[in-house]
């Protein structure tokens, strides 16, 4: 699949096969975040990787905006590390992982932890410096045949690109 075809079709996904995750895709996973550019270069970013099912349980019960990622069969949790714009940087690695996954028939859905309280949870769990910052939480998995989400319609071009002034709409 090429990149622009991939950038395309990728959606987000909610439920996955019980499949496990060959480690040559998890190794790929985790150098595609860790190939992802950061603010002067300062790779500020750690992962931890996630396939015990126990502990991807655990981290289903805490997720209380995403406890579907208890059936996942990998996880993979995002942390920055004293970033000067950590949702920057996370988010170019997080979109490299999320393109890379795609582009191997899989899935994922960012899932965070808002509360303070989930957060501590996570980093206990996980033994997690409490002072380093957790941006997300990266289910992964094999997608479903018929998953939700395929062909949403996108705003026009017009509605958000805009053309040497705010005011002119982009027509090319």
């Amino acid at each position: 699949m090429n990149v622009f075809e991939c950038i395309r079709t990728r959606r987000t996904v909610r439920s996955f096969k019980p499949d496990s995750i060959p480690k040559e895709i998890v190794h790929n996973l985790l150098q595609s975040a860790r190939w992802s550019p950061s603010s002067s270069n300062s790779q500020p970013w750690h992962f931890v990787v996630i396939q015990n099912q126990e502990t991807i349980k655990q981290l289903g019960a805490i997720a209380t905006q995403g406890p579907f990622i208890a059936e996942a069969p990998l996880i993979i949790v995002v942390l920055m590390d004293g970033a000067f714009r950590p949702g920057i940087d996370a988010g170019r690695a997080i979109q490299q992982m999320e393109l890379y996954a795609w582009s191997e028939g899989m899935g994922t859905c960012f899932v965070g932890f808002r509360e303070i309280d989930q957060q501590r949870q996570v980093k206990d769990l996980l033994n997690i410096p409490q002072e380093m910052d957790l941006i997300t939480t990266l289910p992964f998995g094999y997608r479903v045949e018929g998953f939700r989400g395929q062909g949403i319609p996108r705003k026009s071009m017009s509605e958000v690109a805009h053309s040497e002034s705010f005011d002119n709409a982009y027509t090319g």
